[in-house]
């Protein structure tokens, strides 16, 4: 995993859960906790019944593991190790993330890219989604059904914050500090978000093996957070055009902030505001998207 935390500017992230729950509304109180981990921060937010201690206990341990097997900062996790030719039997989740990384590059194209020029083996773009969408099952497993998941600005929902509430992301404007550019409201959501904003240009163009200059900022929602991670990533490498390509893909729902300011989102995308908070200018229209 990237050795950078991905700190953000919105509170401490790139995206914010704001709870939405309905004034008079009571029920067990919500656990909250922080977890430094993968070179970035997990935040845990479970509401509802089931054993929360016990849930994010596991989910603890779940992410340490995933730390140690796929840092690419630590050269002695099975991801680097693999790399170098050292590993003569991949674990089961390796191979997996390995088949889900070719699976993502046949269905972008060769967009999503985990081997960049250096030939090292890099599946980050993969595996912080993978690796919060595990740790839900393991939530569900201790019998909580209603909570939010936080992965250094990735999110993931399920269940409602509260009775006939739903959970609200705010996403960080591109362009001002402390400033949301709009809301996305729902139930089992999935939130990732691709930007150079925060941490300047990490992101690559694997046509080219160049930085990607992208536009501002690239948010997918999807049913899982390893997709919406993992074509953000794919689609910041498209630039102005990355909404239209994103509104072609099935169960995929996207908002686009150019680099000049406009605002250019798919036609489902689950907003919780009618416009944009500190609104942007909308983009001319484009087929699929609004």
């Amino acid at each position: 995993m990237d050795g950078a935390e991905d700190r953000g500017r919105c509170g401490s992230y790139r995206q914010a859960v704001i709870e939405s729950v309905r004034p008079g509304t009571s029920g067990p109180e919500p656990t909250r906790a922080v977890q430094h981990v993968m070179g970035t921060v997990v935040s845990y937010d479970l509401r509802g019944g089931g054993d929360h201690a016990g849930a994010v206990a596991a989910a603890r341990r779940w992410f340490e593991e995933v730390d140690a097997r796929f840092s690419t900062y630590r050269e002695d996790s099975e991801v680097r190790r693999f790399s170098r030719g050292e590993v003569a039997e991949p674990s089961p989740d390796l191979r997996a993330v390995i088949a889900a990384c070719q699976a993502l590059a046949r269905a972008t194209g060769g967009l999503f890219d985990a081997t960049p020029a250096d030939g090292w083996f890099d599946p980050s773009a993969c595996v912080k989604g993978w690796s919060v969408d595990r740790a839900a099952l393991l939530l569900a497993e201790h019998g909580v059904t209603d909570f939010s998941l936080n992965a250094g600005g990735d999110v993931l929902t399920r269940g409602r914050p509260g009775p006939g509430a739903r959970w609200r992301v705010g996403i960080q404007h591109p362009f001002e500090r402390g400033a949301l550019a709009t809301l996305v409201e729902g139930t089992d959501l999935a939130v990732a978000t691709s930007g150079t904003y925060e941490r300047g240009a990490h992101l690559r163009d694997p046509r080219t093996g160049l930085a990607a200059t992208g536009p501002a900022s690239v948010t997918v929602c999807a049913t899982d957070l390893a997709t919406a991670d993992a074509w953000s990533t794919a689609a910041f490498a498209l630039g102005d055009d990355a909404a239209a390509w994103l509104a072609a893909q099935p169960g995929l729902e996207a908002l686009v902030i150019t680099l000049d300011g406009r605002t250019v989102r798919t036609a489902g995308f689950p907003t919780g505001s009618p416009v944009p908070i500190r609104a942007l200018p909308a983009a001319p229209p484009l087929p699929g998207v609004r």
